[in-house]
């Protein structure tokens, strides 16, 4: 039987202390990045274990701007993954390089690192490895391959605030990590993102970057203290976070303990009621890490299942259940077909997760009403098509 009401996929969890924050923000005068978004920096780069944070407007900003300050440039390579989002890519393109898939893990979503050492030739500059669904990278190889062949490691840690790998946390991981906090991420500012560091030299150079090209930033240059003159010291973006998004991240940041609990007992009772389906579940976190639980993603075994995964999450909007689709592989996209010459069998297993892969709603604003119901459907339509 079907919901009376459809169950969004990603719902964010928005209280109405959030609400007062920003709302108060509002009413402060300062509504651009100022003193909130600097307090975020301070309490977000703290939370991730990094020396220096800077809030921008999305992780997408973040990694285009490492990347940048790496000093990217045409003819240089990026090894990267096929599985994430179009955005881990586009940025290796937006500074003009070129980006180079390797090969996951069929299991976890991960980057192969023997995949990747073997994607390293002569123009490779660095990796952008992505911490795909909350669960770490194997950082101890990737390293390894980074230092001897001296490559930057820019981490995509986009699904990973409460990710650690053996015991080293996610703002640890690489010489910068991007975070996001769009609207269906553990937490969220509705659209923005963090850039962190713990190199002081590169954490001002993302900030500079990250508004202008200026020496100082609104805060700086209004303030009845602030300086009579900036300087442009070079040409850079617009990806400053404001204010009131800022508010509404620190307040959400207070809770993220809180909903992590929630999260492992949502993933707990999925797999419990899961099991013995013609599904492939996400493996257990590996022995020493934290995985962040962002995306409860499963496979849809067709051969077993009598539907395919586009079937089944047919099935379940009929439902009422919003699923969503972690990822259809880059190297498949129309643009890196054409632009690259990618094409299918390149990465098989990253084809495999494509082909199948499908995302539960996972979210703390869900009851466990919500989870009974996404449950119920799946048995139902994998009943219906066997």
């Amino acid at each position: 039987m079907a919901r009376k009401d459809f169950l969004v996929f990603g719902a964010p969890k928005i209280s109405e202390d959030e609400i007062a924050e920003v709302v108060a923000a509002l009413r402060s005068g300062w509504i651009g990045t100022g003193p909130r978004a600097q307090a975020f920096e301070r309490r977000f780069a703290e939370r991730v274990g990094a020396r220096h944070a800077v809030a921008l407007n999305s992780c997408t900003a973040g990694l285009h701007l490492a990347l940048k300050a790496a000093g990217l440039r045409a003819g240089d390579e990026v090894i990267t993954t096929p599985m994430t989002w179009c955005a881990t890519a586009n940025v290796i393109v937006h500074v003009g390089a070129t980006p180079v898939f390797a090969d996951v893990d069929r299991a976890t979503g991960n980057l192969l690192p023997e995949a990747v050492e073997a994607a390293v030739t002569p123009r490779t500059r660095a990796l952008l490895p992505v911490h795909f669904a909350g669960r770490a990278c194997d950082m101890d190889a990737l390293d390894d391959t980074a230092r001897r062949h001296g490559l930057k490691v820019i981490c995509d840690a986009a699904h990973a605030i409460e990710t650690e790998w053996k015991g080293r946390r996610s703002g640890t991981l690489g010489e910068v990590s991007a975070f996001s906090f769009y609207a269906n991420k553990n937490l969220t500012t509705a659209e923005g993102g963090m850039a962190v560091t713990d190199d002081p030299a590169l954490a001002e150079r993302l900030r500079i970057l990250s508004l202008h090209g200026v020496s100082a930033d609104a805060w700086k240059r209004f303030r009845a203290d602030g300086p009579a003159h900036v300087q442009v010291v070079e040409p850079g973006f617009k990806y400053n976070m404001p204010d009131v998004l800022a508010a509404l991240g620190l307040r959400q940041l207070e809770k993220l303990d809180a909903w992590q609990r929630r999260r492992e007992a949502l993933w707990a009772f999925y797999d419990r009621e899961l099991a013995g389906l013609p599904l492939w579940l996400p493996p257990p976190p590996e022995p020493g890490c934290r995985h962040a639980r962002h995306l409860y993603t499963v496979l849809v075994d067709d051969a077993r299942a009598g539907l395919t995964r586009d079937a089944l999450r047919e099935a379940l909007r009929r439902r009422q259940i919003g699923t969503g689709l972690h990822y259809m592989a880059l190297h498949l996209q129309p643009y890196y077909v054409r632009a690259f010459g990618f094409q299918r069998g390149d990465f098989p297993n990253a084809e495999f997760i494509s082909d199948r892969t499908l995302s539960l709603p996972l979210s703390p604003a869900m009851t466990d009403d919500d989870a009974e119901d996404v449950v119920e459907a799946v048995r139902d339509a994998l009943r219906q098509g066997a």
